[in-house]
């Protein structure tokens, strides 16, 4: 249909004959019922930026509806109108922070490892236990309890029997036995990666 002749057609003509796959009537409805849509969200929602995305919104649903269009239901213009207001009246509970659209909440984060970091812990945990598993007793309850339960000096001290002065030193003794055991295995254990 050429598009001079579309300016006389109803809206549902034009409707009807996009869903037939003329792509000239969708520009000629566009341009019909765009500016009148886009004023009434501009004044519900007094933002040119919203106001375009609710109008955008708005004809490509009126687009996918077209093949089922049922004539004489609703009048086009009537549905549009409809359409951008609900878009709009969803918006402003958001902006109020009532309700959400679903597909607007972003996925949150998965707080586990991923499966090739879990790996990674596991073979650095046993790395270490295997490392620990070396020292003296006393060296490794030491740093077991300094390093890896994170007790202060003094209440291991407590719990040892011994000084604070000689906490200091299993631990400083235990950890750089730790670290030449360990020191290899580097890039074995991916510290090199991070």
């Amino acid at each position: 249909m050429p598009y001079d002749a579309m300016s006389d057609c109803s809206d549902e003509t034009l409707l009807a004959a996009y869903a037939a796959g003329d792509p000239a009537a969708a520009r000629a409805l566009t341009m019909r019922l765009g500016p009148r849509a886009f004023g009434h969200a501009m004044r519900m929602l007094n933002d040119r930026a919203e106001a375009e995305d609710i109008v955008q919104e708005a004809l490509l649903r009126l687009w996918r509806a077209a093949p089922g269009w049922r004539e004489g239901e609703a009048k086009v213009s009537t549905w549009v109108y409809r359409v951008v207001s609900n878009l709009c009246i969803d918006r402003i509970r958001r902006r109020r922070g009532g309700h959400v659209d679903i597909d607007a909440v972003a996925e949150p984060p998965d707080p586990s490892p991923s499966a090739e970091q879990g790996l990674q812990d596991t073979a650095r945990g046993q790395a270490l236990q295997a490392a620990l598993d070396t020292l003296p007793d006393r060296q490794k309850q030491a740093v077991v309890l300094r390093h890896l339960e994170g007790l202060s000096n003094p209440e291991i001290a407590g719990i040892m029997d011994i000084g604070v002065r000689a906490v200091e030193s299993l631990s400083a003794r235990g950890r750089k036995a730790l670290q030449g055991l360990l020191a290899p295995r580097r890039a074995e254990l991916g510290y090199d990666d991070d």
